[in-house]
Order: structure tokens, then C-alpha cells, then sequence
């Protein structure tokens, strides 16, 4: 994927996301199918901590005060890493997958307004991508936000966040569709 493919995934995706849930209340948006399991809202949530946790990294690279890990010199273990992320966050959902505890959501009653975050989020997304051509370009090395031992490309960990968006849309969807039939069982 390219810089210009990326950024017209983030407006699919959050387009996808307004039109599905904009409708929706807050305590509909807030429904959980079950204690273990996340409401469209904190999918949501879920999506801006992960990506704005890249955007200290990405500043402090333009700083000069990035420091990557030893194993970030490790060719192999780089691409080992950011593909082995990638297909984690495939949006079939084969395959369930726990987040980091720095990106679970917080609260189980996401406050009204999430779409609305979501939507600015999104845009400070893609302008924090479209600036970062030069260092994808470059082959910049990060570490995750939430492993310092797992490293990867800049441009993979791009790809990671336009999939993984895809796969909360996915999962959100299904919650959705829970939520629909419950209100059905009880009329």
C-alpha cells in the first residue's frame, strides 16, 4: 500500500462507520453483548487510543530524539514482525486477538460524542501520515507503542492501522447485529 491508498482507506473506513452507527444512540452505541465483550463505542475508543499512540513516536523521529531498539538493526526480525502484526489484525476475525492493556478502552460507558472523535481523529490521522511520506520512504524502524521489542516499518505499521480499523468496523458491525436481535427477541 501507498501513502495516497492509506489515506483513502481512513475516509472508506470512516465513512463505513458513520453511515452504520450514526444513527445510533449512545446507550445503543455503549450495548455490550456480553461483560467480556466491547460495545460499538469502545471499538471506537479502542481505534483512537492505538492510533494516536503512534504519534509521539513519529514526533520524536522528527525531533531526532527516537531512539529504536538494539533489534531494530535486525532486518529479518523487522519484516518477521510487522507481517506477523498485520495478519493479527486481519479483518475476518478468524482469529481472536487481545489487545495490549495500553489500548484497551477505558470505561465501559464511552461518553456521547464518540463518532464525532472518531471523525477528528481520523483526520489527524491522515495528516500525520501524508507528513510522514519522507520517513516511509526512508525505511523508518519503530518499535510498537505497547512492545518495544516488536519493530517494524513505519510504512507496515501504517498498513496495520487501516486494517486493524477494518476489523473494529467488522466487529462493530457484529455487535450491531446483536443488538438488532435482541431488540427483535423483545417485541
Amino acid at each position: 500500500m501507498e501513502i495516497k491508498q492509506w489515506l483513502d482507506q481512513i475516509d472508506e473506513t470512516t465513512s463505513k462507520f458513520c453511515q452504520a452507527f450514526g444513527e445510533l444512540s449512545n446507550e445503543q452505541l455503549n450495548w455490550k453483548p456480553s461483560s467480556d465483550s466491547w460495545s460499538i463505542a469502545q471499538n471506537i475508543e479502542h481505534l483512537i487510543l492505538i492510533n494516536a499512540s503512534y504519534f509521539p513516536i513519529i514526533e520524536s523521529i522528527r525531533k531526532g530524539t527516537y531512539k529504536a531498539p538494539l533489534i531494530s538493526k535486525i532486518g529479518f526480525l523487522v519484516s518477521f514482525f510487522g507481517n506477523f502484526l498485520l495478519k493479527a489484525v486481519n479483518p475476518d476475525r478468524k482469529n481472536k486477538v487481545n489487545t495490549f492493556p495500553i489500548w484497551e478502552p477505558k470505561k465501559s460507558d464511552v461518553p456521547a460524542g464518540i463518532l464525532d472523535r472518531f471523525q477528528e481523529h481520523q483526520s489527524e490521522l491522515k495528516k500525520v501520515i501524508a507528513h510522514s511520506q519522507d520517513l516511509v520512504e526512508q525505511g523508518v524502524v519503530i518499535s510498537s507503542p505497547a512492545n518495544k521489542y516488536f519493530v517494524y516499518k513505519l510504512g507496515k505499521a501504517f498498513e496495520i492501522v487501516v486494517t486493524h480499523e477494518q476489523r473494529h468496523f467488522n466487529q462493530s458491525k457484529e455487535v450491531l447485529q446483536l443488538l438488532r436481535k435482541k431488540g427483535d427477541e423483545s417485541s
